[in-house]
């Protein structure tokens, strides 16, 4: 069968296709994987369960080393919940970036904020310090009269004070 320019045959769907429906593979001739992505993408996830037993599997063994058992009992050991704010049902994996380690189980927000501070120590315990120095307080402006006042922001009076 003659292929013409710009076309390439995948032979899981037997037919051929324009070069733009295959996903680029550097370690190939033809730059090319030999299956269009819908084929590749159905046989990759065909993989994944034959081989893991699911893509959550696949994704928990290659990008941490550990099975869903092994998730499960972290969960288990640190009480069911997020390891920051104990929040149940958590089902992310936190983990070093420096060396990949795993150091437990976040709900997506505890995972995000942790994520936005680029596991810094220092940021994240300026962050706390912030927090702390401008929590509002309830000052006594008159008997049983209270106003928030954030102890960080000059305290300003009204045109009536």
């Amino acid at each position: 069968m003659a292929i013409p320019d710009g076309m390439k045959w995948c032979p899981q769907c037997d037919e051929v296709k324009p070069k733009d429906d295959f996903a680029r593979a550097k370690a190939k001739a033809s730059g090319l994987h030999a299956y269009c992505l819908p084929c590749h993408n159905k046989r990759s996830a065909e993989a994944k369960q034959r081989l893991y037993g699911g893509n959550r599997e696949y994704h928990l063994r290659r990008r941490y080393g550990m099975t869903q058992e092994d998730f499960e009992a972290l969960l288990a050991w640190q009480g069911g919940g997020c390891a920051i704010c104990g929040a149940p049902d958590p089902e992310h994996v936190d983990h070093d970036h420096e060396f990949g380690n795993v150091r437990g189980i976040l709900c997506f927000n505890c995972n995000g904020g942790l994520g936005q501070f680029k596991d810094n120590e220092q940021s994240l315990a300026r962050a706390i310090e912030y927090l702390k120095e401008t929590a509002c307080q309830r000052v006594l402006v008159h008997p049983g009269v209270y106003q928030l006042v954030s102890p960080r922001r000059e305290r300003r009076l009204s045109r009536t004070s």
